[in-house]
């Protein structure tokens, strides 16, 4: 409310987490606060204000509408990052719905309709989305073949797997890393 940028109820459009450059004064703010690690004296006097600086630049810029719209969701979004975490660490898992509800407090409904909110996912989409990476980086990484990059990542089903890479990423498996180390090639060789 401060920074004159007050939420608009009902705006639909922001909803969920998104990516977008770094504004560089945004950058400069950052950079300051990590740099007064160094120095604890300035710090206590300064990691308020920087932070505050940094909130600031986040609420104008491009992300500012989904933060306003997060914070609008107000006490629901620890409980929906507590469930994030736990998918991240358990992404290999069975997904159980109704456990997760149950351990941030939350009716299945309630954590279906936030969870959406926040991520623009559904709990099941943002696991498999989770996996898919994980695939991915062992793909690239480890230099293991599709099959048991997605029997790590939790498919049981080969064929399974690499339809929805395909769907994800647009190519099959082996594919998008013999595609991904080829870009890698060529810009380093630039």
């Amino acid at each position: 409310m401060e920074s004159g940028h007050a939420a608009v109820p009902g705006q639909t459009d922001t909803r969920a987490i998104d990516v977008s450059p770094l504004d560089g004064n945004l950058l400069d703010a950052i950079v300051r606060l990590v740099r007064l690690s160094d120095c604890p004296d300035e710090a206590q006097a300064l990691m308020p204000l920087i932070t505050r600086e940094i909130i600031y630049r986040l609420l104008v810029g491009d992300q500012g509408g989904r933060l306003r719209h997060l914070a609008i969701l107000g006490g629901y979004t620890p409980h929906i990052a507590r469930a994030v975490e736990r998918l991240r660490q358990d992404f290999d898992q069975l997904l159980r719905i109704e456990q997760i509800a149950q351990e941030i407090g939350m009716s299945v409904s309630g954590f279906h309709h936030h969870f959406k909110a926040v991520t623009d996912m559904s709990p099941l989409q943002f696991q498999k989305r989770l996996r898919l990476q994980e695939a991915r980086r062992l793909l690239l990484g480890e230099q293991i073949d599709a099959a048991s990059a997605g029997y790590r990542v939790g498919y049981d089903d080969a064929s399974h797997f690499n339809r929805e890479y395909k769907s994800l990423f647009g190519v099959p498996p082996m594919r998008d890393v013999q595609r991904l180390r080829e870009a890698a090639r060529e810009s380093v060789s630039s």
